[in-house]
């Protein structure tokens, strides 16, 4: 396979984002779903909609999200609507929350290495393409959150996220042989990629690098100096170029993050994910 291309710039800014979006020049036919993080209640790091506005609208896209699989403000159709409200995303889009209404669509993962299906919002059919918005930072379980975790848990109904957790086992959302849940993530985010024919792209922006997630309504502050934007068609590319970024950094506080990422061995997503084969970490950093 070859070097896969990963933009990169240091001007984290909608004027940036935009720069490195171009760079790029994805397609992205059809109707596009815009998959966002839109934050839990209280989590000071997530990035705002006002950060993705210039670029939303450039690609005439719908943002997406699904409900979560734990207790907070996005865990029902009803909750998540008003927290969607309050963080200000329809006010600049149109917001689709995918598994907002049952039954979720089921995707095979026959060649999966734990789970062999993935359900995700069914609203999905309603989209030709896919643009995947990820704030790249810690994360308590997984150890980072990039784009791997955005196609995965991130794309999946409230039902596939306990199924993704729980390798399989939704009742084990919290107690799955952890690297069984990594190597699941990996699965569930193949399948979404197959879904969508490689008519996708993904951003990670590497700002408010906090060691914890923005799913968290308490979360630490960040930890380290923020880095940039990447932009590629390659969600390992991407989020194995960020891990590279952190790990080069002589920021002073690289070394939380870092022990993040490895206490709950992060990279094994991403080892999971090359081998089933839907992208590489073999890339080639274009600063813009």
């Amino acid at each position: 396979m070859e070097k896969a291309k990963v933009y990169f710039t240091r001007d984290i800014s909608p004027e940036g984002l935009m720069k490195v979006y171009e760079a790029l020049s994805p397609e992205l036919p059809g109707k596009v779903a815009v998959k966002v993080h839109s934050g839990e209640t209280g989590n000071q790091n997530f990035l705002h909609p006002e950060f993705w506005k210039e670029l939303i609208k450039k690609v005439g896209g719908t943002v997406t999200e699904c409900n979560t699989a734990y207790e907070g403000t996005r865990n029902t159709t009803e909750k998540h609507l008003k927290t969607i409200e309050e963080h200000g995303w329809n006010k600049y889009f149109t917001v689709d929350l995918l598994d907002a209404e049952g039954p979720d669509l089921e995707l095979p993962i026959p060649e999966g290495k734990v789970i062999k299906k993935n359900f995700v919002g069914k609203n999905i059919v309603n989209y030709d393409s896919l643009l995947v918005l990820s704030h790249f930072k810690g994360h308590p379980m997984g150890g980072y959150g990039g784009a791997l975790k955005q196609l995965s848990i991130g794309v999946a109904s409230s039902f596939g996220k306990a199924y993704i957790h729980g390798a399989g086992v939704p009742e084990e959302i919290w107690t799955s042989d952890h690297d069984s849940f990594l190597e699941s993530m990996a699965d569930a985010a193949s399948s979404v990629v197959k879904y969508f024919g490689g008519k996708a792209a993904y951003i990670n922006v590497m700002k408010n690098m906090s060691v914890d997630c923005d799913c968290c309504a308490v979360a630490e502050d960040p930890c380290m100096k923020d880095i940039g934007i990447l932009c590629s068609l390659d969600p390992i590319a991407i989020d194995r170029a960020c891990l590279d970024l952190v790990y080069a950094s002589d920021d002073p506080g690289r070394d939380h993050l870092v022990e993040r990422i490895e206490s709950r061995n992060g990279v094994h997503t991403i080892e999971a994910a090359v081998e089933l084969g839907f992208g590489t970490t073999e890339y080639e950093l274009i600063e813009i």
